[in-house]
């Protein structure tokens, strides 16, 4: 498999690319060290080492746009602790999420598509720190194949899982079901029982009316599930809340963990993983 950037010609722009020694006085020598994103901790140390060359550890405030739709996309971002929401809008302005990324994936998969754009809008929902890495690098890590192509390939698998499930679920599941999946999806990227996500934001992401996400929200706080103020969610009683919630948050998770490695691999057991895939299923 070979992805060619539509850009005929183009080449990584040298100043763009933090030399070894910007990258460890920037990162704290964070080559020497696993990442807190699952997709590099997963890639084998050699890999891992060759990238964080040319990577920068960038903060990614709330509200922080990383691209619109049709922009042309010149870095992926693995975040750590920053959460991103993908959504789509319509021609009235009004949106949809449909996908959520954390320190489970990256920002930008379209270019691992061989496409430069893309018709949605990327934003940061949660406050937080990201790897950076521009597309030429990423692009050429892709087609040189081994265990970066498999890793990268598995969560794009994982991530159009996502995409079809919150699609089945918009339209077929209750608000408080809803409410309660993304609750727990976002809940799986942070660390601790909080989240900082206003009725505003959860509305936008289901794309319902605040009211109803207002109702929910009640309810749930009432049953001692969670407790909410001032866009703060802690969530009380997990287990509840997710034998509230609808199948989907279950069937994406488990998915994802049949997918996606949680130590590092090298391309010979990714090949493995996937021939034991195809022969269960």
């Amino acid at each position: 498999m070979y992805i060619a950037l539509e850009s005929s010609g183009f080449d990584a722009p040298k100043a763009q690319a933090p030399s070894v020694r910007a990258c460890c006085s920037t990162l704290g020598m964070f080559a020497a060290v696993r990442p807190s994103n699952q997709l590099l901790a997963a890639l084998p140390a050699c890999d891992w080492q060759h990238l964080s060359r040319h990577m920068e550890l960038v903060e990614m405030p709330l509200g922080q746009v990383l691209y619109e739709s049709g922009d042309d996309l010149t870095h992926v971002v693995f975040p750590t602790t920053a959460i991103v929401s993908l959504l789509n809008l319509t021609a009235s302005g009004a949106c949809a999420e449909f996908a959520t990324v954390g320190n489970d994936g990256l920002v930008g998969v379209p270019l691992l598509m061989g496409g430069m754009s893309t018709n949605g809008r990327a934003v940061v929902q949660s406050a937080g720190h990201g790897y950076r890495l521009h597309r030429q690098v990423i692009v050429d890590e892709f087609n040189a194949g081994g265990a970066v192509m498999q890793v990268l390939l598995r969560y794009t698998q994982a991530l159009l899982t996502q995409v079809a499930q919150n699609a089945l679920c918009n339209r077929h599941h209750a608000v408080e079901q809803q409410v309660c999946r993304l609750i727990l999806q976002n809940l799986d990227r942070v660390q601790g029982n909080c989240l900082q996500m206003t009725q505003e934001l959860l509305a936008s992401k289901l794309g319902v009316r605040r009211e109803s996400v207002t109702l929910v929200a009640l309810a749930l706080q009432r049953d001692g599930l969670i407790r909410y103020a001032r866009g703060r969610i802690e969530v009380l009683d997990r287990q509840s809340l997710e034998d509230r919630a609808c199948e989907c948050y279950a069937v994406v998770k488990l998915e994802c963990d049949r997918l996606l490695p949680r130590a590092p691999a090298d391309a010979a057991s990714l090949w493995a993983m996937q021939r034991a895939d195809a022969q269960t299923g």
